[in-house]
């Protein structure tokens, strides 16, 4: 057996996300891959793509909706990380054969105004640190065969990142229950789920403080001006050419992509 190690780790899933290549889970084959490695791993594969030109713009959280944990058979959340080479300018498709298999899903998304550093983050002072709220969308794209993983195969994967886009209706935080805003998803046209941000930890805002906790441990600190996504609000729906997927939030507005 070919001997694993963090930086292969690395290498292997950046490698199968630039071939649009699947393959099985890393854990299959090395045991020693826990949430403490897995991270290291994901660390290591964002200092690949920021030497190859990408610039960190955020984070984001995965599996923060009991929807999205029952769906991967998981039961905790994660936080990975956000580079511009993800974002996807208001109106542009996505090119399908770009990616493996992509799947989107509706996201509450914060931007920050404050720098938000842990430990002891709660829910309150996350929210304080809140400068807009948008409505948003994340293109998610595992490089594992069939969206079969353990939790740290997916920490690792950075979360299964590969695209997202923000509405462009950005409202203060002050004055929104977020709990209680709905979203729509659509599939050319036609309804098939719906939410609240009570989906989400059950507020965003725990998913936020959760995010900067989870940093503060690795010794780091969401930064002013930084994106949040604070997780998927329904299951995720496969993008397909020649379809489209609309997300539309109560008070913030809708956003569409489509696949081509």
């Amino acid at each position: 057996m070919t001997d694993w190690t963090i930086e292969r780790t690395a290498d292997v899933l950046l490698e199968a996300e630039r071939n649009r290549a699947d393959r099985g889970p890393i854990t299959a084959e090395w045991p020693g891959l826990d949430l403490a490695t897995a991270y290291r791993a994901q660390d290591v594969l964002l200092e690949r793509r920021k030497a190859a030109g990408e610039t960190v713009i955020g984070v984001k959280l995965g599996l923060t909706s009991r929807a999205k944990q029952l769906r991967m058979g998981i039961d905790a959340p994660l936080t990975a990380w956000l580079t511009d080479a993800m974002v996807l300018p208001a109106g542009e498709n996505v090119r399908v054969d770009e990616l493996i298999h992509p799947r989107v899903e509706p996201e509450i998304v914060f931007v920050l105004k404050d720098r938000l550093a842990g430990p002891g983050v709660t829910a309150a002072s996350a929210m304080a640190a809140v400068g807009a709220v948008h409505g948003g969308f994340e293109v998610i794209d595992s490089r594992y065969r069939d969206f079969k993983f353990t939790l740290p195969d997916v920490v690792a994967d950075n979360a299964s990142s590969a695209r997202f886009g923000v509405g462009p209706i950005g409202r203060a935080p002050d004055g929104l229950d977020l709990s209680l805003l709905g979203c729509v998803l659509e599939v050319d046209g036609q309804v098939v789920d719906t939410a609240t941000g009570a989906a989400v930890q059950g507020h965003p805002g725990e998913a936020l403080a959760l995010a900067a906790n989870s940093l503060a441990a690795r010794g780091l600190a969401l930064e002013a001006g930084w994106i949040v996504l604070t997780g998927g609000m329904t299951d995720a729906v496969p993008l397909r050419r020649g379809s489209s997927v609309t997300v539309r939030f109560a008070g913030l507005g809708g956003l569409t992509v489509a696949g081509v």
